[in-house]
Order: structure tokens, then sequence, then C-alpha cells
């Protein structure tokens, strides 16, 4: 039987109070490689402590995080960066681009960390680029782009070194709905490719294009049946 990519098992996570604050309450998620999956809930619900966990920014407080079966909570602070680095890519409403810096400059940034070949980061940054349909804009500042183009950048960014899934968080949040729509469009093609994806929204119409729905509230995860 094969093991899934990423795997919660009656995971809570508890910030002290008073009162104490349960964000997510024995939550158990699977996730599947190539599958595409939308996690939706109103503010407050626990999605954002849901991303930092299944992003290594945070760890549960009870229970385990599980990536290609290896159990998260027993690396130290170096490996989960080294993982984060080299497996996992982010997506965030506000973009979080360097202001100074050139498109190209952006996307090559995380190949730093990602243990690409220096010889090859420049082709791979360009041609993400070219993917994203940005080959025109990689000497542009992101003060000069768009929202859409900006967060185009962020997802060329987020796929340059080839992650294992990628996480987005609130990524059509801060776009009209026609660019919107782009973006999602943009997802479509890199789950085709078999990119991992799993998308956190407060949105129903970017929720649905997802293959799998999973509802959160007051910290609990419910599995939206077709």
């Amino acid at each position: 039987m094969s093991v899934p990519l990423l795997e919660l098992r009656d995971v809570t996570r508890s910030f002290p109070g008073p009162p104490e604050v349960q964000a997510l309450k024995g939550v158990n998620l699977v996730v599947e490689t190539g599958d595409y999956v939308s996690i939706v809930g109103p503010s407050g619900s626990g999605k954002s402590t849901m991303l930092n966990i299944l992003g290594l920014l945070d760890r549960p407080s009870v229970g385990e995080y599980r990536i290609d079966g290896v159990r998260t909570g027993d690396l130290d602070e170096d490996d989960r960066a080294a993982v984060r680095a080299r497996r996992i890519g982010f997506v965030f409403q506000s973009f979080h681009l360097m202001a100074r810096r050139t498109v190209l400059d952006n996307v090559l940034m995380p190949m730093l960390y990602s243990g690409v070949p220096r010889a090859e980061r420049e082709d791979r940054a360009r041609e993400t680029l070219r993917r994203v349909g940005l080959s025109h804009r990689v000497d542009f500042l992101p003060t000069r782009l768009s929202g859409g183009e900006r967060q185009r950048v962020a997802v060329a960014r987020a796929v340059v070194s080839a992650p294992s899934v990628l996480l987005a968080d609130e990524p059509t949040g801060n776009l009209d709905g026609a660019t919107s729509q782009e973006v999602l469009a943009l997802f479509d093609e890199l789950r085709g490719d078999g990119l991992t994806l799993i998308v956190i929204t407060h949105d129903s119409v970017v929720a649905e294009r997802a293959d799998r729905r999973v509802r959160i509230a007051d910290g609990r995860l419910t599995e939206v049946r077709a």
C-alpha cells in the first residue's frame, strides 16, 4: 500500500491563554500525490493554523504530521527548513515579493536554498516565468506589475524548485474576478502536470475548482462529498 504524501493524525493545536484556545481539534487529513484539495472556512476557523502546520511553519500541540510517512515531529529546525525548501511551495494572498528585486531575481531566490545547482537556476527561472506567461516581464520590478502578474510571479517562485506540494493561502483574495480565474486556470495546469495542490480559501467558487473539498469550522475538519 502506498504511503500518503501528507498525513495529519489526530492533530490538535492549542495556544495558551487565558483562556486557552484550540485552533485545531483532533484533525485527520490524508493527501495523496497529485491531489487537488481545497480547505474552506470562515475567518477564525483554523485555516491559517492548518497552513502553518502543513507548511512546517508550526508544530502540532498533540498528534502527528507525516510527510511521505516520516514523522516531522522528529525533525529538528534545520531539517524542517530543508524539507520546507525542497518539498513545499507557498503562495500567499499578499504576494510577498521583494519589491526592489526584479521578477527574475524573485524567482531565482528560492533556489538558493532548495538544492538546485547554480548552473541550472537562471534557465529554470526563465522557463518557469515563460510557463506562467511572464517572459516579457523578467526585468520588471514587482511595483510595475498588475496584481494578477504579481500573483503569477509568486506562483512561479513557489514552483520553480519543483516542490512536491503547493500550499496556496487565499491566492485570489486580492484579485478581481477575471484575474482570479486566470490564476485558477494556472493551478489547473500545474495540477495537470502532477503537482499536488492545497488551496486554503473562504471563497466557495475557488474551493469548487478542487477535486476534493474539506470544510473547517471551529477547528474541526469535514470532507465535503460531491
